[in-house]
Order: C-alpha cells, then sequence, then structure tokens
C-alpha cells in the first residue's frame, strides 16, 4: 500500500514541476502516474549501477555527479515515454531536483502514516 502511496506523491509531483518549470510537460495524470512508476523503477536498477560505476568520478567532484545521473535519468525516461517530455538536459536537471525534494517529502510523510 505505501508503494502505491509513493506513486501516487511522485506523480502528483511530476504534475506540479510539469505545471512550474516551462520545459517539463506531461499530457495527463495517467502518464504522469506511468512516468513516476518508470523513473521508481530506474531509480531502484539503473542509478546504483551507474553510481557504482562513477565511484571515481563521484568523488573527484564531491559528490556533484549524482546529480548529473538523476538528470540524465530523467531525460532518458522523458525520451522514450509518450506524454512526458523534456526540453533539454538542463530542465531535466531541473526536473530531477524537484522530484528529490518531492520524494524525500512524500517518503517523510509516507513513513509517519
Amino acid at each position: 500500500m505505501k508503494i502505491i502511496l509513493r506513486v501516487l506523491i511522485n506523480a502528483l509531483g511530476l504534475m506540479l514541476l510539469a505545471y512550474l518549470i516551462p520545459g517539463i510537460t506531461v499530457d495527463s495524470f495517467y502518464y504522469a502516474l506511468v512516468a513516476a512508476f518508470v523513473l521508481g523503477l530506474l531509480n531502484l536498477v539503473v542509478r546504483p549501477v551507474l553510481i557504482l560505476l562513477t565511484i571515481p568520478l563521484t568523488i573527484v567532484t564531491l559528490g556533484l555527479f549524482a546529480f548529473i545521473i538523476n538528470g540524465a535519468l530523467f531525460f532518458f525516461a522523458a525520451s522514450f515515454l509518450e506524454g512526458f517530455a523534456v526540453a533539454n538536459f538542463w530542465y531535466a536537471m531541473l526536473g530531477a531536483i524537484g522530484m528529490s525534494i518531492i520524494s524525500t517529502v512524500g517518503n517523510m510523510w509516507v513513513k509517519e502514516a
């Protein structure tokens, strides 16, 4: 039940980001749900592998390369999902940072419930 609630929170957050950031578009709440689910899967499966492969670069940049990885995954998800689009990589970076904040706050709220 908590996983479904977290996906719903992330989908609502994605809709909010699409409203606030002009370079991110989501056609409907259905597409936001699909995008939130796919982003969750990418963060669960692909992100740890990328973090592991880029440990030296992450250390040299004092951890800032993790933001690049998050933005790249956000942009990658938008590249093949229908109804979810990102104009360029910088908007993907803003979207990834926004989704991180929304996801963190949402997860704290779900953890308490």
